[in-house]
């Protein structure tokens, strides 16, 4: 099943949000792609847009201020206690890059962090309040996958695997690391090292993975609204992949699935 209303467990990325320069541009070209409708909140400078699949929460668009880092799709990881998972954070060589903050939107109220860990990769914390985090996943226009890549795969797995119970499943093969981050022996996630001949440029960062039904017609209407293939279809083990980047300069993933999508709320 593909919706969900109870709050995600610990470690398991609960949301996912992309900070925006233009609201109306990043609804125009994700609308699109993803079917999403939009909910907004906030004014003025302070917007929050969430996206609707369906009458579902599956994503957002936040503010991206003047000065701040590049757009990008941030991962949230769920936690009980993000107090106490901070404290682990500072603990084990990550960082802080914005404190612990509620917010409440019309009631819908959760507390975020955003984090670095020891090898540069950004991300979140989601302690949730009436806003659990995403409704529905891993159908057509929800996020599927979530995945962190760095240059130093020992010292990741480290750190992330004091922030959270985490166990590692091997997946690695010929020529490249690539591990499953596991919860109550459930897969939450990914982390892979990036190849020691990638480019310089190639960052260390989570990366959100979309489910669609078709990777190629989802590639396709995503040049046609702009955005630039980066890595073209290509099939795996678990379905046709593509990576994309957005109007912002965002890099996200594509991947095609046999899920059906979930009727409508009323």
């Amino acid at each position: 099943m593909s919706t969900r209303e109870a709050r995600w467990p610990e470690g398991v990325p609960a949301w996912v949000d992309l900070r925006v320069p233009d609201r109306p541009a990043a609804r125009r070209f994700y609308g699109k792609l993803f079917g999403w409708d939009f909910e907004e909140s906030g004014r003025g400078a302070g917007y929050y847009t969430t996206c609707l699949l369906g009458g579902r929460r599956a994503a957002a668009f936040g503010t991206l201020q003047p000065g701040a880092a590049p757009a990008h799709w941030m991962t949230y990881l769920a936690t009980d206690d993000i107090d106490a998972a901070v404290e682990r954070c500072l603990a084990h060589g990550g960082q802080v890059l914005e404190e612990v903050a509620r917010h409440d939107e019309r009631g819908a109220d959760r507390v975020m962090a955003v984090l670095a860990d020891p090898t540069g990769a950004v991300f979140g914390l989601w302690q949730s309040g009436d806003h659990t985090g995403a409704d529905v996943v891993n159908e057509p226009g929800t996020v599927v996958w979530n995945e962190v890549m760095t240059r130093d795969v020992p010292a990741a797995r480290d750190f992330y695997g004091h922030l959270f119970d985490y166990a590692f499943g091997d997946m690695s093969g010929p020529g490249f690391t690539y591990n499953t981050l596991e919860i109550g022996g459930h897969i939450a996630g990914g982390m892979g090292g990036i190849p020691a001949d990638a480019d310089a440029d190639v960052p260390t960062s989570w990366t959100t993975y979309f489910a669609v039904a078709d990777t190629d017609a989802s590639v396709d209407l995503a040049a046609q609204l702009g955005g630039v293939v980066t890595s073209p279809a290509a099939d795996s083990a678990y379905g046709r992949m593509a990576v994309i980047r957005g109007p912002f300069g965002e890099t996200f993933a594509v991947m095609s699935t046999e899920e059906e999508s979930t009727p409508p709320l009323a």
